[in-house]
């Protein structure tokens, strides 16, 4: 008996993942640097007990986008709840995307968008940013009007570069855009401005956000939109019945009490983040203008895969990138604690010191 052979489109391509080396210092996967709230852990035990884990969660996710439609001034109507960021892109690529349709990006940026059009059947239509990394609003006008997206995806801050897109060009893509602007604010906590601000019924723009970078929760799996009614409505018409547990959704309400607490995080980061570049600069490093909890970086030594080993070998690891299009020799580094940047620090010159 011969097993039956998946898709023949699935096998082209390979998941999204991460290294899992074994090493003191992690920088690789723009995670949070400290645990939630001491306040977070204990309300969340308590919201535990009251749990009837014998009863199907809330189908609607009541409560959860009550408390997000609060927290950003819009109604629970315009929110949309799932299982970390990504499975938003993935309600969107289903209920929007398919065989036919195509999604817009422009590289480099965040793989899963592209990754996740792909396994839903949805052809890609890739854009090319400039040698800074910016966008060239000209060769964006090209490519909607040449591929007609039905998605367009915008991450701001952009992953991996760190760069944020201001408000005209962002308006300018909306603008220009046949089908819906998507703009992804995974690192938006940390990010001058907020696309948020334009988020209307009467515009085809939705914003996702995610609990995993400044609330620490990225073990939750916890994301959301933000967009119109009309647009929420659809995405619920895909999502699996009950896909958000009762767990998950009292964590994510609990953590919104806590945003003041996010706020000095995120003050913690950008300062750190400051200190970092300008010690990377101090070390003839080339870097890029980050507003997110990264930075990407390429040394004047050496190509990236051997700089990472280099890391590794003092038992810190960030993320290799060098291999990715537009990214020869580049690797991206998440800002730490003050201690584990000083450990990067330190482990990087010494790399460089040896060659």
């Amino acid at each position: 008996m011969t097993l039956p052979q998946p898709r023949e489109a699935l096998g082209l391509r390979e998941g999204y993942h991460s290294a899992q080396v074994d090493v003191s210092v992690r920088l690789n996967t723009n995670e949070s640097p400290l645990p939630p709230p001491p306040g977070w852990l204990e309300a969340v035990s308590e919201e535990l007990r009251e749990i009837p884990f014998n009863r199907y969660p809330d189908r609607s996710a009541t409560a959860l986008r009550e408390a997000i439609a609060r927290f950003h001034g819009v109604r629970a109507s315009q929110v949309f709840c799932a299982n970390g960021s990504n499975e938003v892109i993935q309600s969107l690529c289903l209920a929007y995307g398919g065989v036919g349709r195509s999604v817009g990006v422009f590289e480099p940026t965040y793989a899963l968008h592209s990754h996740i059009a792909h396994l839903t059947g949805t052809a890609v239509a890739e854009g090319q940013r400039l040698d800074d990394f910016s966008l060239d609003l000209d060769q964006v006008r090209d490519l909607l009007q040449a591929a007609s997206p039905a998605l367009t995806f915008l991450c701001s801050p952009n992953n991996p570069t760190g760069m944020a897109e201001n408000l005209s060009t962002v308006e300018a893509v909306i603008e220009a855009a046949p089908g819906l602007v998507i703009v992804d604010e995974a690192y938006g906590q940390f990010a001058d401005w907020s696309a948020l601000t334009l988020v209307d019924d009467s515009r085809p723009l939705v914003v996702i956000r995610t609990f995993s970078k400044t609330w620490s929760m990225a073990a939750a799996r916890l994301g959301y939109l933000v967009g119109p009614e009309e647009v929420v409505q659809v995405l619920e018409r895909v999502a699996l019945p009950y896909h958000l547990d009762a767990f998950k959704q009292a964590a994510g309400r609990v953590a919104l009490r806590f945003a003041s607490e996010m706020e000095e995080r995120v003050g913690l980061i950008v300062r750190e983040r400051r200190r970092v570049v300008a010690a990377l600069e101090g070390l003839g490093v080339t870097t890029w203008p980050s507003q997110s909890n990264f930075v990407l970086f390429r040394t004047p030594r050496g190509d990236g895969a051997e700089i990472w080993k280099g890391l590794v070998d003092r038992s810190v690891l960030v993320r290799d990138t060098s291999s990715w299009r537009g990214l020869a020799g580049c690797l991206r580094v998440t800002i730490g604690t003050p201690a584990e940047n000083d450990a990067f620090l330190n482990a990087l010159k010494e790399t460089l010191d040896e060659r």
